[in-house]
């Protein structure tokens, strides 16, 4: 179990380095500029939990920013663990049903909070919103699930073999 939730958490980084990959391209085609939710919800999380985090104005900010980074590779991370519990416990979807559901827990995993604190409300994003944020969080299931099954192990048939 222990080697699946490693080999599940190293898979999950590969599919954050997918999604924030996805996410720069998005910027750069579409001169976007990036969000600033991450860094909203280390503000909002230091306010709730009277944790604060130290420097001055400049050097504060750029904390804040690296904690928000930081967070998103966690939780991608986290997810892909998760990803890799599932299957040391038996679950064996195709790649592409692990990628799909495993993007759609990176979806949750990153908005809950973010929705929880306030920061966003999916219900009111428009289509482009979503599709900024379904595109590359489908990119870390996808890659997620690919790096996780290229590490299995092929199975070996263990039946007994009769020489003749």
């Amino acid at each position: 179990m222990l080697t699946s939730i490693l080999r599940g958490a190293a898979a999950g980084a590969a599919g954050t380095t997918a999604l924030n990959t996805t996410t720069y391209l998005d910027m750069a085609l579409r001169a976007r500029p990036s969000s600033s939710t991450p860094e909203q919800t280390v503000e909002e999380f230091t306010k709730r939990t009277g944790v604060s985090v130290p420097g001055d104005e400049n050097s504060r900010g750029n904390r804040v920013s690296g904690l928000g980074a930081l967070m998103g590779i966690l939780t991608g991370t986290a997810i892909g663990a998760a990803y890799g519990a599932a299957r040391g416990l038996g679950w064996r979807p195709s790649t592409l049903t692990g990628g799909t559901v495993t993007g759609l827990a990176a979806m949750v995993g990153t908005a809950a909070p973010m929705t929880a604190l306030g920061i966003t409300d999916p219900r009111k994003w428009g289509a482009e919103a979503w599709l900024s944020d379904a595109i590359p969080h489908l990119a870390y299931g996808a890659v997620t699930a690919a790096t996780f099954a290229a590490t299995e192990r092929p199975r070996r048939d263990f039946r007994l073999r009769i020489r003749r």
